[in-house]
């Protein structure tokens, strides 16, 4: 059985000293000695090649020491097919999200099997102290939230999330700007009568205005409330 010495040293044997700078430099969260250099595709086909019982060891050794670690552990709960062991591994591995890069690119379909559950789940992310947590849960809104199961309530609570930290900023602008395409007549007015703290307002209007899924209409509407 691979221990955490051999993963690593699997890891370090893939290390891309041009692509670690340039990916150390996206997030800035992390302290760069923790970042290795290894490219997402390689981290899925290293989490895939772990066996059941190596998987069980890795993930049960929190904090890890590198980026890419996190990461792997990530891809590993993607692979969970059981809801509610995939909800018991986030809620451990969550408190040591650090970064946008682990949050964002962890998004386990099984979630999708119980929609009500993981949106009572969802809730209590949202209070949250940690801010890849309340990421976390606003990102999950955002793909899972915007079609037949939106409800107008959704946006109404991220609006009402007021915090400083920005990449919890960034997802609401983000999560604003895509419910824009998907869900306008109930979007619009977040937008319009500044139902946003005035941060998020400016960073979603800028994410809408680049977005390819809002209508030129809208975009016209969104440029007169940005002069």
């Amino acid at each position: 059985m691979k221990n955490i010495d051999d993963i690593r040293k699997e890891l370090f044997e893939r290390q891309d000293s041009a692509y670690k700078k340039f990916n150390a430099a996206l997030i800035p969260t992390v302290d760069q000695t923790t970042v290795i250099g290894v490219r997402t595709p390689m981290l899925r086909s290293a989490a895939k090649t772990l066996s059941s019982e190596e998987a069980e060891y890795f993930m049960n050794r929190l904090p890890h020491t590198y980026f890419e670690e996190n990461q792997i552990h990530a891809f590993l709960i993607e692979r969970i097919k059981d809801f509610d062991g995939c909800m018991a591994a986030l809620n451990r591995f969550l408190p040591y999200v650090d970064n946008w890069a682990t949050c964002d690119q962890m998004c386990p379909k099984v979630l999708k099997k119980d929609l009500k559950t993981l949106s009572e789940q969802i809730e209590r992310w949202m209070e949250s102290e940690h801010p890849y947590t309340v990421r976390f849960a606003i990102g999950l809104r955002m793909k899972f939230y915007l079609d037949r199961e939106f409800s107008p309530e959704h946006p109404k609570r991220i609006a009402a999330v007021r915090r400083e930290e920005y990449y919890i900023q960034m997802m609401q602008a983000w999560y604003f700007a895509t419910a824009l395409a998907k869900q306008p007549q109930e979007i619009m007015p977040y937008f319009t009568d500044k139902g946003l703290s005035a941060s998020v307002h400016r960073m979603a209007v800028r994410k809408g205005l680049d977005s390819f899924r809002i209508t030129e209409e809208q975009k016209q509407i969104l440029r007169q409330i940005s002069i």
